[in-house]
C-alpha cells in the first residue's frame, strides 16, 4: 500500500505563467466558484461547488461534486473519487484558465534535508562547508518561493534538527504577548503533540527577554541541553542592524530544539541554522499576508454577493406608457449602497414611490437599507395611509437601530388624477418641474426617521398638471464635488430648468452623465440616487 502524504499542494500557475503555492488544508478541501471554498475558481463557467480533495489510507483524492463541465485529471474526465500523485495535472473543465498542479509535500522536502544530512557529515574543510551552506540554501530558497505555510513550518524543524543532531523540535509563535507551540517534530520526521514540550513557555519567553542571541541553556533535571532561535519579524529590522538579533518587540516566535547533554553543535551549522530561521521569517510574514489577502479576497466577494442583491432589489423595469412614466437609479459609493428607491403600482389608478438615505456606510447601512424597503412594499400592498406607514416604520427603527442609526425618507402616492401625496421625513427636497421650466420644492413634513418615538409626519397634498416632473434624489447628487471643489447643488436648478421639456427616460439619463461629468473621474463619496416621476394625465 502507497504511503499517504504528510501534506499537500496545489501549484496554480496563472495563464501568464506566475506561479502560486497552495496548501490542502483543511481537509476536506472545497474547490469552487462559491465564496466558501478553500480554493475559490476565478470562471463564472466553475460550479458554486465543484470539487473537493478529501484524505484516504492511501493518499489524497479528488472527487467531482456533481459540477456541470466535470473534474479532470491528466486530461480524463473523472467519474468517482480519484487517487491524486505528485505532478498530476488537474482541470475542472476549461483550457483557457488556470492549471493546478498536485504535489504531494515527501518527495521534494526530504530529498533537500537528506542533502543537508549528507553536506553535515562531511569534512570542516572548504568543501563541507560549502557543501552544508550550499544544501540549507537550497531549502531556504525552496520554502520562499513555493511551499505553503504548514510546510514550511515542518520544513524549519526537520532541517534545524540535522544540522543540529537535536532529538526534538518545536516551533513556538507569538499570538499578542504570548507564546504558543504550534508544530513539533522528531528526529525522525514525525510529528509531536504540543504536550510534549514540557518546559514552561514563560521560561522561553523571560529567557528571550534577557538574551539577543542564540540562546542556549542546560536543564539539569532532564540532562539535555536546549537550543532557541528566534524568528525575527523582517520588517521590523532597520538595513543597517546586523540581522541576528532579535528581542521580544521583534519576534515572531522561535524554533527550541533539545540535544543530549554536552551535544557539541559546530559554529558553522549554527550560523547556519541562523540563516535559515531568517528566511524562515520571511516566509512566515509572506503567509501572513496572503492569509488576509485570502480573507481580503472573501469579503470582496461576499460585498460583490451583497451588492449584485442590493441592485436586483431595485426597480428592473419603470412605465414607458399610459398616465405614469418614470426612470431611476442608484450608483453606490462603496460595494453596498445605503441609498434605495423604489416605485410600485398599487393598483390601476395609483402608484407608490419611495426614496431613502440611511446615515453611514457599510453593511449596516445597507441592511437598514433593505428593511425599509421591505416596509414600503409592505405598507403599499396594505394600502394603509401615508402617515401610518411611516410612523410605523419609524418606531422600528427606533426600537431596532436605538439611535444609531437613522434614516431620510420621501415617500409619495400618485393617483390617475394627478393627485399626489407625500410624506418627507427629513429628505432632500425633491423638485416638482413643470413643462415650462418652472420649479418648486416638495418641502420635508417630519423629521428623520428613528430618532424619535413620538415623532409626527403630516401628508402634503398637490395637483400634478400634465407633463410635470417630479425629481427625487440623494445627496450624493448635490454634494458631488469636482476638482474645484464646487459642488452640483449650484447647478441643479438651472439643469432641470433647461432639461424640463425631456420625458423621464431622457431627463433621469442626461442628468446623471452631467453629475459623472461634473466629478471629472473624481473618487464618488456618496451613492448617487435618482428617480424621475411623469405625469402624462389621465387621458393615457
Amino acid at each position: 500500500m502507497k504511503a499517504a502524504f504528510a501534506e499537500a499542494a496545489l501549484e496554480v500557475i496563472h495563464p501568464s505563467g506566475e506561479r502560486t503555492r497552495i496548501s490542502i488544508t483543511p481537509l476536506p478541501f472545497r474547490i469552487g466558484r462559491g465564496p466558501d471554498n478553500h480554493l475559490i475558481l476565478r470562471d463564472s463557467r466553475a460550479s458554486r461547488a465543484h470539487a473537493s480533495i478529501k484524505s484516504t489510507s492511501d493518499g489524497f483524492a479528488i472527487e467531482d461534486l456533481d459540477s456541470l463541465h466535470g473534474t479532470w485529471v491528466n486530461g480524463r474526465r473523472i467519474e468517482s473519487a480519484t487517487l491524486l500523485k505528485s505532478g498530476d495535472s488537474i482541470g475542472f473543465g476549461f483550457e483557457d484558465g488556470y492549471q493546478y498542479i498536485f504535489s504531494g509535500e515527501d518527495d521534494r522536502i526530504h530529498r533537500l534535508l537528506n542533502r543537508i544530512s549528507a553536506a553535515s557529515s562531511q569534512a570542516d574543510g572548504a568543501a563541507g562547508q560549502f557543501a552544508r551552506l550550499r544544501a540549507v540554501l537550497d531549502v531556504a530558497r525552496t520554502l520562499q518561493t513555493s511551499l505553503g505555510a504548514g510546510e514550511v513550518l515542518r520544513a524549519v524543524l526537520d532541517t534545524a534538527l540535522t544540522l543540529t543532531g537535536a532529538e526534538r523540535a518545536f516551533l513556538i509563535l507569538r499570538s499578542d504577548d504570548e507564546f504558543e507551540v504550534k508544530l513539533g517534530r522528531d528526529k525522525f520526521r514525525r510529528s509531536l503533540p504540543a504536550a510534549a514540550l514540557t518546559i514552561p513557555a514563560d521560561v522561553i519567553s523571560r529567557a528571550l527577554e534577557e538574551r539577543r542571541d542564540l540562546l542556549s541553556v542546560t536543564l539539569d533535571a532532564s540532562r539535555r541541553d536546549v537550543i532557541c532561535v528566534p524568528l525575527v519579524s523582517l520588517g521590523s529590522i532597520d538595513a543597517q542592524e546586523t540581522v541576528t538579533i532579535s528581542s521580544r518587540s521583534d519576534t515572531l516566535g522561535l524554533i527550541y530544539l533539545d540535544c543530549p547533554q554536552q551535544t557539541v553543535v559546530p559554529e558553522l551549522n549554527l550560523e547556519l541554522l541562523h540563516t535559515l530561521a531568517l528566511e524562515a521569517s520571511t516566509v512566515l510574514e509572506n503567509a501572513k499576508v496572503l492569509e488576509s489577502e485570502r480573507e481580503k479576497l472573501l469579503l470582496e466577494q461576499e460585498f460583490n454577493l451583497a451588492r449584485k442583491i442590493q441592485q436586483n432589489l431595485l426597480p428592473r423595469t419603470f412605465p414607458d406608457s399610459g398616465w405614469l412614466r418614470a426612470a431611476g437609479s442608484s450608483l453606490p459609493s462603496a460595494e453596498v449602497a445605503g441609498d434605495y428607491f423604489d416605485l410600485h403600482q398599487i393598483d390601476a389608478d395609483n402608484w407608490a414611490a419611495v426614496i431613502a438615505d440611511v446615515s453611514g456606510k457599510g453593511i449596516s447601512s445597507a441592511l437598514l437599507a433593505s428593511l425599509l424597503q421591505g416596509a414600503f412594499l409592505l405598507g403599499s400592498d396594505l394600502s394603509a395611509s401615508l402617515e401610518e406607514v411611516v410612523t410605523k416604520i419609524n418606531g422600528f427603527l427606533v426600537d431596532r437601530a436605538q439611535r444609531e442609526k437613522y434614516a431620510t425618507l420621501f415617500y409619495a402616492t400618485i393617483h390617475s388624477s394627478g393627485m399626489l401625496e407625500w410624506v418627507n421625513a427629513g429628505h432632500c427636497a425633491p423638485y416638482l418641474i413643470s413643462r415650462s421650466g418652472a420649479l418648486t420644492e416638495l418641502q420635508t413634513t417630519g423629521t428623520p426617521l428613528g430618532l424619535w418615538r413620538n415623532a409626527r409626519y403630516s401628508v402634503a397634498h398637490l395637483q400634478l398638471a400634465p407633463g410635470d416632473k417630479i425629481l427625487a434624489y440623494s445627496d450624493g447628487i448635490t454634494e458631488a464635488e469636482n476638482d474645484r471643489n464646487e459642488t452640483f447643488e449650484l447647478r441643479l436648478p438651472q439643469f432641470l430648468k433647461d432639461c424640463a421639456a425631456l420625458e423621464a427616460q431622457p431627463f433621469h439619463d442626461k442628468l446623471i452623465s452631467e453629475v459623472l461629468a461634473f466629478h471629472n473621474g473624481r473618487k464618488q463619496a456618496d451613492d448617487i440616487t435618482a428617480l424621475v416621476l411623469e405625469y402624462r394625465g389621465a387621458a393615457n
